[in-house]
């Protein structure tokens, strides 16, 4: 394992998905990762453990009690903070127990990004606004029906404006997934 450790924390090495996997594969490592990505400044292991707790039980902090507090900072503490230390994902000072995200927990976002059942992955939102986009230029050329009545510069910048608008929003959206977003993340089921 020490010469795995080695080759995991160098900088600049592209993610093995195997220990992207792995990692992600336990839901309190999720949960830490969506809690430090909420806080910009190192947080406290106990900080932690409470939310993760309250998380889990589907309770509020206040009523986080100890033992359920004890069981996860200790799994936290023991097996969870150091492993995800050790990949280089977050940095985990054991002494003063502060933990904090690092520039290459950022990679992460690509995996936990979870598209709601109802909702269009962004990939296939533009594949579509092309195939839809490149309908209405062809319809325009050809002078089908209404279509040919709106001028060429008309069609041009109503795209250019739903392009740009597109891909504001598409910004938007990933700046707050990178940031983390406020709300519970989602439970093992």
């Amino acid at each position: 394992m020490g010469s795995q450790t080695g080759e995991m924390k160098q900088v600049g090495e592209p993610l093995s998905r195997d220990v992207v996997f792995q990692i992600l594969s336990n839901q309190r490592r999720r949960y830490a990762l969506h809690y430090l990505r909420q806080h910009e400044q190192p947080v406290e292991i106990g900080e932690l453990a409470t939310q993760i707790a309250a998380w889990e039980n589907d309770i509020s902090i206040p009523e986080v009690g100890s033992q359920q507090r004890k069981r996860v900072y200790n799994t936290l503490q023991q097996a969870h903070l150091p492993k995800l230390d050790e990949t280089g994902f977050m940095e985990y000072d054991p002494a003063h127990g502060n933990i904090s995200l690092t520039d290459k927990a950022e990679k992460l976002t690509v995996y936990l990004e979870v598209v709601p059942d109802n909702d269009l992955p962004w990939s296939q939102y533009y594949f579509v606004l092309g195939c839809v986009s490149l309908a209405l230029v062809t319809g325009a050329w050809l002078e089908a029906g209404p279509l040919g009545l709106v001028p060429d510069f008309g069609w041009a910048l109503g795209l250019a404006v739903l392009v740009t608008l597109s891909g504001a929003i598409n910004v938007y959206y990933h700046r707050n997934l990178h940031r983390g977003h406020t709300e519970v993340p989602e439970r093992d089921r």
